[in-house]
């Protein structure tokens, strides 16, 4: 009988990991460091949540432990078990070997501190808004403000929810707001439902199913957050097997990345108050958003992580 082939990563043999004997790996920090030198070793991508190899290693160990990513410092030279060993090595080789982001692994990522569950029926959450809602819309007469008074909103659309991440964190910054989370998936909805409900938010955030503005009516908001497909012709050819395993649909915006921006921006005006305004996520696309909306007075905001891959524009200039 032929022998069973090998599992092949893009077309490569699955790399086989180190050997662990009983007893050489003890502590927290012992299984980091195996996991980062096999991380190194395979040539992961880290984009999902985490920016390199040590802060995956001590997600995955962390995650492996039920312990929260800020007590990983405590419990570091503590000894782990022998089950708990297994386990971990057992999310490291389905790491190397499946090229999967970790949250997928553990059906979990952060953002800004919270935890969301995810699977692969939705993009692993990594936007920069979450931190622009904190920077950017604190009011109290604060520099670089865009929204006087977070008290005073009322409305908030998250269109391309995905996970509900954003429209969760948009949903605790604006005390008094109402929001609506939009997504064309049916797996994203059920996600993002599971998240809402998992922190009591049915009563403030609604989801729909639908293209971008379709099920909304005439629906007016003071504030539209967007994470959309952005990723051009010539980016979706190189993405690497972790990107891969994530939805497509989550990603494709057409030969130059614009697609969905372009209707975005096309139909907000008839969705916005007119004080509100769009904040749009565009990763590194702004020359070209530039290039195809010289007219628009866009105000391009960094993050500690990012800069210029975020716009803000106000409804009256939308107009």
């Amino acid at each position: 009988m032929a022998k069973a082939a090998k599992k092949t990563v893009r077309g490569r043999a699955a790399p086989k990991l180190a050997k662990v004997g009983p007893g050489e790996l003890l502590t927290l920090l012992d299984f980091v460091r195996y996991a980062v030198s096999r991380f190194v070793q395979a040539e992961l991508a880290f984009a999902h949540g985490t920016t390199d190899p040590v802060a995956e290693a001590a997600f995955l160990v962390s995650e492996a432990l039920h312990l929260n990513p800020e007590q990983f410092e405590i419990f570091a030279n503590a000894r782990v078990t022998a089950a708990e060993g297994k386990t971990i090595l057992n999310l490291i080789h389905q790491r190397v070997t499946t090229r999967k982001p970790a949250a997928y692994l553990v059906n979990k990522i952060y953002m800004r501190g919270l935890p969301f569950y995810v699977d692969q029926r939705v993009i692993v959450p990594r936007s920069f808004i979450g931190e622009l809602l904190e920077s950017h819309f604190g009011g109290d007469g604060e520099a670089g403000s865009l929204i006087d008074d977070p008290a005073a909103v009322e409305r908030v659309l998250d269109l391309c929810t995905g996970s509900g991440c954003l429209a969760i964190l948009a949903a605790h910054h604006f005390p008094n707001a109402a929001v609506d989370a939009v997504d064309v998936s049916k797996g994203a909805i059920e996600v993002a439902r599971r998240n809402v409900a998992e922190y009591g938010l049915e009563d403030r955030i609604s989801l729909y199913r639908g293209d971008l503005f379709a099920p909304l009516g005439d629906a007016r908001y003071d504030l539209i957050i967007t994470n959309p497909p952005y990723v051009d012709a010539e980016g979706m050819a190189a993405l690497p097997p972790e990107c891969r395993a994530e939805p497509k649909l989550a990603f494709d915006g057409g030969p130059d990345g614009l697609n969905v921006v372009r209707r975005i921006l096309a139909e907000a005006p008839d969705h916005l108050t007119p004080d509100g305004g769009l904040i749009c996520e565009i990763g590194r696309g702004r020359d070209l958003v530039d290039e195809a909306f010289p007219e628009l007075p866009l105000l391009w905001l960094d993050t500690e992580d990012s800069e210029g891959e975020v716009f803000w524009i106000a409804a009256a200039d939308l107009a």
